[in-house]
């Protein structure tokens, strides 16, 4: 894995934290490929909206709606994944 790439897990797990106010976790408490709703962090759709605001504000992307947005946010990886693949589409280089 890149060090982008393990740099933008950070972030969005700071995100994850921050915005949705995960007391007593930390990004180590956090795995990469773990559901972020039901069994995984058990996040909602308020959570969703929130996060889907959180993300297009730090990392400069737009988060679709509806069915694009439940695969972006299917695990930190996935967000991960998407933020680059929109970063390179903007031409800034991805490495993975």
């Amino acid at each position: 894995m890149s060090a982008d790439l393990s740099e933008l897990k950070s972030g969005i797990k700071r995100a994850l934290i921050e915005e949705l106010d995960l007391r007593g976790k930390s990004e180590a408490d956090i795995d990469d490929q773990a559901p972020l709703f039901g069994t995984g962090l058990g996040l909602d759709s308020l959570d969703a909206l929130q996060l889907a605001m959180a993300i297009e504000e730090r990392f400069g992307v737009t988060v679709p709606e509806g069915e694009g947005g439940r695969e972006v946010f299917a695990s930190v990886q996935a967000i991960a994944q998407f933020i680059a693949e929109k970063r390179g589409e903007a031409g800034a280089p991805v490495t993975e």
